[in-house]
């Protein structure tokens, strides 16, 4: 992968785009550290391309961490939980699709991580080429169109 590549990961409560994650997660794995290492060399390689506010550093090794966690695990995704993105604007629609999706969700009594992607260069990234978009752990789900309540429904029951 390109090292000029930006992944988006989440931090705290803030989505953030970071260059050189995919490079530096890939050398870590080679290098079979343990957690402590591995925390250690995230941070160092990212806090090389990319600005890291002082007050940020613990949450940013903790996410880097995870991120790390989940490249070594890469097959187990579910484990996590229940991972919903919502693409748009942030037009009516594609609230509304949140809205929806919160309802079913709750409906269900189901937590779920949801998170809402503003971000055009993100959007494309993601292969989104219409929005309201909803994407159900990695698996776009719908694009252009506001989904029905049951077929949300259908679609986290698969997930």
């Amino acid at each position: 992968m390109d090292p000029a590549t930006s992944r988006t990961i989440r931090i705290g409560t803030s989505n953030i785009g970071l260059v050189g994650l995919d490079m530096a997660l890939n050398e870590a794995a080679s290098m079979e550290l343990n957690q402590a290492e591995a925390m250690e060399f995230l941070y160092r390689a990212i806090q090389q391309k990319n600005y890291i506010p002082a007050a940020m550093e613990e949450k940013y090794r903790i996410a880097l961490f995870k991120e790390y966690t989940k490249h070594l695990n890469n097959d187990k995704k579910n484990e996590e939980g229940l991972v919903l993105r919502i693409f748009g604007p942030g037009c009516v629609s594609c609230n509304g699709l949140q809205n929806l999706v919160i309802e079913v969700l709750a409906e269900m009594q189901i937590a779920a991580d949801i998170e809402q992607i503003h971000d055009p260069d993100e959007i494309g990234r993601a292969g989104v080429l219409q929005t309201p978009a909803l994407m159900i752990n990695g698996k776009l789900k719908s694009s252009g169109l506001l989904p029905t309540k049951a077929l949300i429904e259908q679609w986290v029951r698969d997930a």
